[in-house]
């Protein structure tokens, strides 16, 4: 990796979840508690139905909550105001990888399959707040959600993004799929790689990654 191949940029698109904190902090262990539980209460169905259709679905759909409208009419609203509801106070604030995003040259956005309110509160969390020009959630791609082409398509066209001066931080590798093919520049960020001819790069460390890149 070089800086070289990242000069172009000039948008800066992060995902939130296990991107922008550690996948150390589980959050999504308690979320996924949540998801089930409104899934057994909103469908009649026992725990374990519902954890199938929780998995389900987020492998189907892209996202649980795509499932439960596609198939059963669930209302957005009230289940991304209830699964997210968790406790961040075990997320400790990264002014190194603030500074970091700081410096990059260009415009900064967050872009989250969760809702806007839970990104700003792990933003805050983190210490990243001022970080970012911008923080849509899935409710600003009226709830099309990643991995949809889409859905990538209604939150750059509403910040006026041009993809291809582009790049796009993820740990999902599927959710690098649709910003590879509108001309992004593509890191994945997780444990271990994923090879995929989407991916561009990967990284096992964020912060030290754009550390490289001013």
């Amino acid at each position: 990796m070089t800086a070289a191949s990242f000069a172009h940029v000039r948008a800066w698109v992060f995902d939130l979840d296990n991107t922008l904190y550690p996948p150390s902090a589980r959050l999504f262990d308690q979320i996924e508690v949540r998801m089930t539980d409104y899934v057994m209460h909103a469908l009649n169905v026992p725990h374990d139905a519902a954890n199938h259709l929780r998995d389900l679905y987020w492998k189907r759909y892209g996202t649980t909550l795509a499932g439960l409208m596609a198939e059963h009419d669930v209302d957005p609203g009230p289940y991304l105001s209830t699964v997210h509801e968790i406790d961040l106070s075990h997320l400790s604030p990264d002014p190194v990888l603030a500074s970091r995003i700081l410096a990059l040259p260009g415009r900064k956005i967050v872009y989250t399959n969760g809702c806007e309110p839970y990104a700003r509160r792990v933003l805050d969390a983190r210490g990243l707040t001022r970080v970012f020009d911008a923080v849509y959630g899935v409710e600003h791609a009226n709830f099309l959600p990643k991995p949809q082409q889409a859905a990538f398509e209604a939150i750059f066209a509403l910040d006026g993004l041009s993809p291809i001066e582009g790049a796009m931080f993820e740990d999902d590798p599927r959710n690098l799929a649709a910003p590879h093919a509108m001309g992004m520049c593509t890191v994945h960020v997780a444990p271990d790689p994923a090879p995929h001819d989407h991916i561009h790069h990967h990284t096992t460390d964020l912060s030290a990654f754009l550390s490289h890149l001013t």
